[in-house]
């Protein structure tokens, strides 16, 4: 990869990246809240499931998908997956983290000019963008490869889930970047995951994390919005 594509991949897979990542647990909070993320040893438990279970069987590939589709210019194929994208977010505030997030990426891809008219178009044809369609245009436009682009988004997801477990389990500074470490492997191995199934193979079929999510949504206590 080019120096310049690993640039641009590092400010776009950037917990930095003014979207809005950092507030949401993904229905971590909930498994907090209900013991069953207590420590380092369980957090590692849970980020690996999710990541294999729930990321690697459907919003990764989805978004490897996505990446191809935008580079192809197939404005057909970008709308449906975009659809697929949001309708499978089967709770409320799991829908509204990735139309916010989607909405924020794709305004600052627009506002930074990396992407051309024709690009922003398909990304904007349906209304509402997922987060994953907006990140598969700022990839394509920006020329970066894809398999170095999908790492670097479940890489982004794991560091965001090993994040809210240092503020919130609470774990060290040290004992963060441990996980992290650790997680190395796994991330790799949804990475190949995602790449490889075939289209009846994606599943979001989820149903505790859901109830986690819905859980959440009447938490007394919260201090992510998911």
């Amino acid at each position: 990869m080019a120096a310049a594509q690993l640039l641009h991949l590092l400010q776009f897979a950037s917990p930095q990246l003014p979207i809005g990542a950092y507030s949401y647990s993904q229905g971590l909070e909930a498994a907090l809240e209900q013991g069953i993320v207590k420590d380092a040893a369980s957090a590692h438990a849970w980020i690996a499931r999710q990541l294999h279970e729930v990321v690697a069987l459907w919003e990764a590939p989805l978004c490897w998908r996505l990446m191809e589709a935008f580079t192809a210019r197939d404005a057909l194929r970008v709308a449906e997956l975009s659809e697929r994208a949001i309708a499978s977010r089967d709770t409320a505030e799991f829908r509204a983290e990735t139309v916010q997030m989607g909405y924020s990426l794709a305004r600052l891809i627009e506002e930074l000019g990396i992407a051309d008219e024709g690009a922003l178009a398909m990304l904007k044809e349906g209304g509402e963008v997922p987060l994953v369609a907006a990140y598969a245009c700022a990839v394509s436009a920006l020329g970066i490869p894809h398999e170095e682009a999908l790492l670097a988004l479940l890489f982004s997801w794991v560091e965001n889930q090993v994040l809210v477990c240092v503020k919130s389990v609470p774990l060290g500074q040290v004992a963060g970047q441990r996980l992290l470490l650790a997680l190395r492997p796994e991330i790799e191995a949804a990475a190949l995951c995602a790449r490889s199934l075939a289209e009846h193979e994606l599943s979001n079929w989820t149903p505790g994390l859901s109830l986690l999510s819905m859980r959440h949504e009447v938490q007394y206590s919260r201090v992510y919005r998911s």
